[in-house]
């Protein structure tokens, strides 16, 4: 999953706060698990969104046509600014190739800055079969101190060339960016219209984060359910084992070269992970069946669409397919839970 799920939560109270008021606070206490305050638990205060701005809306349908932009090769002409050249290179400090320093078939965009000062330039007006050498320097305040200041010579290989073409807006480009806007004035509101509700989700779940980690912080594990740590540490490594497999990768070399950790390093985190997983499914369980918040069929399916959305799945069925029920009911709770919970917290202003 490229995010991690997280619970929810949101605030207002105390008239000595310039706060509406709200039911005083809660903990809870069982056999497992001992909650010192689950209900009007305080927070800092998360910024709401502005308004969202013209500007913003034309940033957005400008990344929205550059997605639509139609590629070509070219053969007839040489490089200029703004193509996509395909190139290898190797570049040499005092006559040794270095380290990060050579590619074969790569993509770059001239004008994209991607490397040092000149790079780019250098391959304007060459042609694809072009061999060429370029004599550069790195910075004196280059990222790699070992490299910095140095001169450097690339011997560049051009592949092929590139051209990028970008729609205008209009009418009849509407279509292909929208599945419900027929001109350009309703496409932009519902640029708009996103963006606000991308703003106040991003908003909702910052304060959620925040409070359901009060929770977790007031909260003190009595006892664990017997096997329920190492069931959660074996489920995550073995998702890490199955995405090691999908690269052809044995776990091992995956966690190092693709996490940069070792695979003892991993199972500590693991173990962490799985311990807070758990933790958080009790709390969850506890605060529940003590307010009497339950999960309905209706209620789930609307949870796991939301879910299927924040995290990019192409469809519900999809992200069922790569998540355990078990796991999506047990997230779908949290959030009705922790929705609850946010209408109780108390968002405290800096210095207050």
């Amino acid at each position: 999953m490229k995010k991690r799920i997280v619970a929810l939560m949101t605030g207002m109270i105390c008239a000595a706060m310039s706060l509406t008021a709200c039911e005083a606070s809660k903990g809870l206490e069982t056999d497992t698990l001992k909650i010192t305050k689950y209900k009007g638990v305080e927070v800092a205060q998360v910024e709401k969104p502005g308004e969202v701005t013209d500007e913003e809306v034309e940033q957005q349908v400008q990344l929205e046509l550059d997605a639509q932009a139609e590629t070509k090769e070219i053969k007839d002409r040489k490089v200029k600014d703004g193509d996509i050249v395909n190139i290898d290179f190797v570049g040499k400090i005092d006559g040794k190739a270095f380290d990060g320093g050579s590619a074969e078939g790569y993509e770059l965009e001239i004008g994209s800055d991607s490397f040092i000062d000149g790079f780019e330039d250098s391959i304007i007006g060459h042609k694809a079969g072009d061999k060429f050498d370029w004599n550069g320097e790195f910075p004196d305040d280059y990222g790699n101190t070992e490299y910095a200041g140095k001169k450097v010579v690339f011997s560049i290989v051009l592949n092929s060339i590139t051209e990028r073409t970008v729609p205008e807006l209009s009418d009849e480009v509407v279509p292909k960016l929208s599945e419900n806007a027929k001109n350009v004035e309703e496409y932009k509101k519902e640029v708009k219209k996103r963006l606000e509700e991308e703003a106040e989700q991003e908003y909702k779940n910052m304060l959620y984060s925040e409070v359901w980690n009060e929770v977790l912080n007031n909260t003190e594990i009595k006892k664990y359910p017997e096997g329920e740590k190492e069931k959660a540490q074996e489920a995550l490594k073995n998702r890490y084992v199955e995405l090691a497999e999908s690269y052809d990768m044995e776990f091992k070399d995956f966690v190092e070269t693709q996490m940069g950790i070792t695979e003892e390093d991993f199972d500590k985190q693991a173990a962490e992970a799985a311990e807070q997983s758990v933790k958080s499914k009790l709390i969850t369980a506890a605060i529940a069946e003590k307010e009497k918040i339950s999960l309905s069929d209706e209620a789930y399916e609307k949870e796991i669409e939301k879910i299927a959305e924040q995290y990019n799945y192409d469809s519900v069925d999809a992200l069922k397919e790569q998540v355990e029920e078990e796991e999506l009911k047990a997230t779908a709770l949290n959030n009705l839970v922790v929705e609850e919970l946010s209408k109780k917290c108390i968002q405290k202003a800096s210095g207050k």
